[in-house]
C-alpha cells in the first residue's frame, strides 16, 4: 500500500509537470500577435512645432490695429442738418490707382455714421446716398479723426395725372432722369431710368431733365426740375393721352380677326407704333391717326381721333362697304 501510493503520488507530480510546460507554451503562443503588432504599430514621428505657454498681447501679430488710427464719418444732405442715420455707403479708396488704372478700394460700410481703423498716410473717402454722393481725400496720422461730410443733396418724388385728374395706372407710367445740361440738350447723360412713381430718388442740388412715358408709344411729356438740398421735391406732371384697343372684325361688334398686322400713324404720316395680334392696345397722345391693318395680304385702314383721357376700343371693318361714323372719333 506504501508503494502504491508513492507510486500514485509520483504519477500526479508528472501529469503537473507536464502540463505546466504546455499551458505556459499557450500563454507565449496567444502574447506573440500582440506583441508584432505593437511592433507594427510604433508611434509615427511628428514635426511638431515649438509652442510657447501663451500669446504674447503685445506681439504685432496679435495687435493688429496697434499702427492704425481710427477715423470717424458722418453725413448730412446739407449743413446744420442731423446726420443721416441710415441709407449710406462708404468707401474707402487709396489715392493711387493700381495696374488696371482703378483705384483700389481698401474698405466698405453701409448705414449711418461709421468708423474705420487706418493706417496713416492719404485716402479718398467717399459717400453715397441714392444717387447723391461726395468724396473728400483725408490724411491719417495717429490719433482719432472725425470728418462730417456734406452731400448738398435732396430729394425727387415723379408722378403724372390726365388733365381731369384722373390717375394713370402705375404699370403703364415710368420716368427718366438725366443730366440738365443747357448746353447739350440733344444729348444729356441718362443718370436713371425707369423710375416707378411716387418713388423717391435721392439726388444732388442742380436741375434735372425728367421725361414721362405714359405707355410705350407716343405719350410722352418732358420737364426740367430743381432738386433743393435738405429738401424733398414733388413734381406731377400731366399727360393728354389715352388708351386705344384696336381690333379687325368682318361686322360692327364682331369677333377680333387674329394674324393680323398693325401699323399706326400719325396725321404727318409718320410711323408711331406697330403690333401684331387680333387685338392692338397702346397708349397715344391725343390727335388724329390712322390704323392699318393687314391680314391674308389684304389690307383695310380706318381714320380716328385720341381724346384725352377717354380710353376707347377702335373697330377696323374688314369689307369695302365700310362708312365712317360720327367722323371716326372716339370723343
Amino acid at each position: 500500500m506504501g508503494l502504491l501510493r508513492v507510486f500514485s503520488s509520483i504519477r500526479c507530480l508528472g501529469y503537473r509537470a507536464t502540463l505546466l510546460p504546455l499551458i505556459a507554451g499557450a500563454s507565449a503562443f496567444a502574447f506573440a500577435p500582440q506583441v508584432l503588432a505593437q511592433e507594427k504599430l510604433a508611434a509615427p514621428n511628428f514635426n511638431l512645432p515649438g509652442l510657447s505657454e501663451y500669446a504674447n498681447p503685445e506681439a504685432p501679430e496679435n495687435r493688429p490695429l496697434a499702427n492704425t488710427s481710427e477715423l470717424i464719418l458722418e453725413a448730412k444732405l446739407k449743413n446744420g442738418d442731423p446726420d443721416i442715420e441710415r441709407g449710406l455707403v462708404w468707401r474707402i479708396f487709396s489715392p493711387e490707382p493700381g495696374d488696371d488704372d482703378k483705384l483700389l478700394l481698401i474698405a466698405s460700410s453701409k448705414g449711418g455714421t461709421t468708423s474705420f481703423h487706418l493706417p496713416a498716410g492719404s485716402y479718398l473717402v467717399h459717400v453715397a446716398y441714392g444717387r447723391a454722393g461726395a468724396t473728400k481725400r483725408i490724411t491719417m496720422e495717429k490719433g482719432t479723426r472725425h470728418e462730417s461730410m456734406v452731400l448738398d443733396a435732396g430729394g425727387l418724388k415723379l408722378n403724372a395725372v390726365l388733365p381731369d385728374g384722373g390717375k394713370i395706372p402705375e404699370k403703364l407710367l415710368r420716368f427718366s432722369i438725366y443730366e440738365g445740361d443747357e448746353d447739350n440738350a440733344s444729348d444729356r447723360s441718362l443718370i436713371i431710368p425707369n423710375v416707378k412713381p411716387d418713388s423717391v430718388v435721392r439726388l444732388n442740388t442742380g436741375t434735372y431733365h425728367v421725361v414721362s412715358n405714359y405707355g410705350s408709344a407716343n405719350a410722352i411729356i418732358r420737364a426740367d426740375i430743381r432738386v433743393e438740398a435738405g429738401k424733398l421735391t414733388e413734381a406731377t406732371v400731366e399727360h393728354r393721352a389715352a388708351q386705344v384697343t384696336m381690333k379687325l372684325v368682318r361686322e360692327r361688334g364682331g369677333e377680333a380677326m387674329a394674324d393680323t398686322s398693325w401699323s399706326i400713324v400719325n396725321a404727318s404720316g409718320d410711323p408711331v407704333r406697330e403690333s401684331v395680334g387680333a387685338y392692338a392696345s397702346m397708349v397715344l397722345a391725343e390727335g388724329e391717326y390712322v390704323a392699318i391693318a393687314k391680314n391674308k395680304d389684304r389690307i383695310y385702314q380706318r381714320d380716328f381721333k385720341v381724346v384725352s383721357g377717354q380710353n376707347e376700343e377702335v373697330e377696323v371693318l374688314a369689307n369695302s362697304d365700310y362708312e365712317p361714323t360720327g367722323g371716326d372719333s372716339l370723343d
